[in-house]
């Protein structure tokens, strides 16, 4: 014959097992390290690293285009003129300077 007073207990140690498991469990999904919350982050700091890299494509976009007016094959006299003015101070006989 089953002993009924110890029946109950077996089942109730069975049942705060399953939930501490399933809430160990449910916490891991949520708060882990591969959990949802740090899954938003991830996603957040890949959205603004791809934010950073469509500006940084866009500055490379730039300077190879100026790199291509100065090139030998191609030469923009306007870019040089700019050029020689800002780096070295360069001036026309014509030109009067104000500081």
């Amino acid at each position: 014959m089953i002993n009924r007073k110890n029946l109950p207990v077996g089942v109730f140690v069975y049942f705060i097992i399953a939930f501490a498991l399933a809430a160990y469990f449910t916490f891991a999904a949520v708060q882990g390290d591969f959990g949802l919350f740090s899954r938003a982050e991830i996603d957040a700091e890949a959205s603004e690293l791809q934010v950073q890299l469509d500006l940084l494509n866009a500055e490379v976009a730039v300077m190879e285009n100026l790199t291509h007016r100065l090139s030998d094959t191609y030469l923009d006299l306007d870019l040089l003129d700019e050029q020689a003015r800002a780096v070295i101070g360069l001036l026309r006989s014509d030109e009067i300077v104000i500081r």
